[in-house]
């Protein structure tokens, strides 16, 4: 079996388990990033880097078709892409509520765990990725604040 063959049956397995297909994927993405663009925690922080969301959105399809379906659609660098972000764990965790909610509405319940299983794991290494390239090293169970929202 060819590395590419084996690819199409691991997809054909997740499809079969989950009921997730690539229109399923576009209606969360849309309908999620439609929430984040009116979200004022991370809206803002979209909005000062996507000038153009139509190409975003068909990205953000094939990185979702590639995480949840495993078929290898997104060619990307998504570390590189949020390191210089003026994020922290608040806009991980506000992320993670517009998209679980967004995964819970539209979805059947096993395509919603599918997703939202894989969207902490993102989250979590993002999170961490944005840390270190603050030269930020966070321990175990430890969450990035920035230095300018850290002030208690």
């Amino acid at each position: 079996m060819t590395g590419a063959e084996r690819r199409e049956q691991i997809t054909a397995e997740i499809v079969a388990r989950t009921g997730i297909t690539e229109a399923m994927i576009a209606q969360l993405v849309h309908a999620f990033y439609a929430k984040v663009r009116n979200d004022p925690m991370i809206g803002p922080v979209f909005e000062a880097k996507i000038s153009n969301w139509e190409p975003h959105l068909a990205q953000m399809c094939a990185f979702w078709s590639s995480v949840a379906l495993m078929t290898g659609r997104y060619h990307g660098t998504p570390m590189v892409m949020h390191m210089p972000l003026p994020i922290d764990a608040a806009h991980f965790d506000r992320w993670l509520e517009l998209f679980e909610a967004t995964a819970h509405e539209l979805c059947p319940p096993v395509a919603a765990v599918h997703f939202i299983e894989r969207a902490r794991r993102i989250a979590a290494s993002l999170e961490m990725g944005v840390a270190s390239g603050q030269r930020v090293m966070l321990g175990v169970g430890e969450r990035y604040r920035r230095a300018e929202t850290s002030a208690v």
